[in-house]
């Protein structure tokens, strides 16, 4: 089911701007029990997002409301939010009044094998390289072609993820994951003030190591960086938190602080679905 502007429909007009040229942003909430996860946390990321593109933000009472309703159709599913500046001429200059356009859609949850979380994944190094840009870092804006360029790089089943750098050569993310490692018991993981997405789980698994005493390091991660990890993993807001147990044809163990990670999560959820909300 699909709702834009509130309406049950499945049509925006071709003059949308976030058609044209990738005028807005996105969020992707993970749907448990007919309960959007986070949802809070999207949101304030989608205000957040919608402040530095200068786009008025959504209600966050309706919104909430047309998710809801969404989320309470499915026990287990995906809630997808786009908010586009709206429909506009040509040109990049945006018309004197502007109304932004919002489409709240429900999609099935992946099929993704229980083995990703347990055993963990393959990935691999993706060439396309992220751009640098302060101003759009950190949100997520509807500009993907990077990450559809990188996840086009492969088609081995045995791969579940890419890890891309940006064009200094340093580690940004994941294709569709944010990416944390840790070597002799510090947490690291790179800075995203030039490039990346800042993710939801990633602020999760951020506030719980420092809720319980652990050292993180966020800054320049290198390739040598990750391939001389102790243990690392990868985290987005559908899958959760999936080890990696391969890079290449380097080799990893699911250590014990993924594991502590995964844990801290899952009971991280189980109190939050209410709090989030």
């Amino acid at each position: 089911m699909i709702l834009i502007n509130g309406e049950s429909k499945e049509h925006i007009e071709v003059s949308d701007r976030g058609l044209q040229y990738g005028d807005g942003l996105f969020e992707t909430i993970a749907v448990k029990s007919g309960q959007a996860q986070f949802l809070n946390r999207h949101l304030q990321r989608l205000n957040a997002g919608c402040s530095r593109l200068l786009i008025s933000p959504p209600d966050n009472k309706l919104l909430k409301n047309e998710v809801a309703s969404l989320a309470n159709q499915a026990d287990r599913a995906v809630v997808k939010i786009i908010v586009t500046r709206g429909a506009g001429g040509r040109g990049y200059r945006q018309p004197d009044v502007v109304k932004p356009t919002r489409i709240v859609s429900l999609h099935p949850y992946p099929d993704y094998p229980n083995s990703y979380q347990q055993q963990g994944i393959r990935v691999r190094f993706c060439a396309t390289r992220l751009g640098l840009n302060p101003t759009l870092a950190g949100i997520k804006h509807l500009n993907r072609l990077e990450q559809v360029l990188a996840r086009s790089e492969w088609h081995d089943p045995t791969i579940q993820e890419g890890i891309m750098f940006d064009s200094d050569g340093y580690v940004v993310e994941g294709t569709m994951t944010n990416l944390f490692f840790v070597k002799n018991e510090v947490l690291y993981t790179a800075s995203l003030e030039k490039a990346g997405v800042a993710g939801i789980i990633r602020s999760v698994v951020m506030e719980q190591a420092a809720l319980h005493g652990m050292k993180i390091f966020e800054g320049r991660v290198s390739r040598d960086d990750l391939l001389s990890a102790d243990e690392l993993f990868v985290c987005n807001s559908v899958i959760g938190i999936w080890p990696v147990r391969q890079i290449e044809h380097q080799q990893f163990l699911v250590g014990p602080l993924t594991r502590q990670f995964q844990h801290w999560l899952e009971h991280f959820e189980d109190k939050g679905v209410q709090n989030e909300q």
